[in-house]
């Protein structure tokens, strides 16, 4: 049987840990607002209001968000729930991140599956590959630089604005190449959605 994994779409522990962050901004948000979509880059600043020590929230980027958001979506559907996803919004389109009812995500009670959020992230965390090793902040942007340096060529439309992202990935374990692959992806879907 042939290997099937593909290190690009593999949810890494910091999309674990940001999906559970989201997971928690977004029942705040429904809590407070019922069923009103939320864009992802106000998403993204709930979160970090929400725990502002919170580094790896600290660090999220609006761009990297649809693999956070694919950890929502498996949560709700694991649970028995409707899809939190569908509350956050592309910031250019009214699109929403998930499929589902708004209406039947606001009357939903979330008091049990809010509850089996540890035990769902650990659950997740123990399905990362372990050759999916984090990384410091500081070594993640050598390791990026060094194979940015020697492969310039296939990096020419990643700006310094994008390295952040790219260093995001390198520093959840992704090789450079393959944090560079899975950001040149995320960037074509986002701005897809926009056209």
């Amino acid at each position: 049987m042939a290997d099937t994994f593909d290190p690009t779409t593999q949810l890494t522990l910091n999309d674990i840990e940001i999906g559970a962050r989201l997971v928690e901004g977004l029942l705040h948000h429904v809590r407070k607002n019922g069923a009103v979509p939320i864009p992802y880059a106000e998403l993204l600043e709930l979160g970090r209001f929400l725990d502002p020590h919170d580094a790896a929230m600290a660090r999220a980027e609006v761009l990297g968000i649809a693999m956070k958001l694919r950890f929502v979506t498996q949560f709700c559907h694991a649970n028995g729930c409707p899809d939190l996803a569908v509350l956050a919004v592309h910031p250019a389109t009214p699109q929403p991140a998930g499929k589902g009812n708004l209406d039947a995500v606001a009357a939903f009670d979330w008091t049990a599956a809010q509850a089996q959020l540890p035990a769902y992230v650990r659950a997740m965390q123990a399905t990362v590959p372990v050759r999916f090793k984090p990384r410091k902040e500081r070594p993640a942007e050598v390791s990026w630089y060094a194979w940015f340096s020697a492969h310039r060529e296939a990096c020419k439309g990643i700006a310094s604005g994008d390295k952040r992202e790219v260093v995001n990935l390198v520093m959840a374990g992704l090789d450079p190449e393959t944090a560079l692959r899975r950001y040149l992806a995320a960037r074509a879907a986002f701005e897809a959605a926009t056209s």
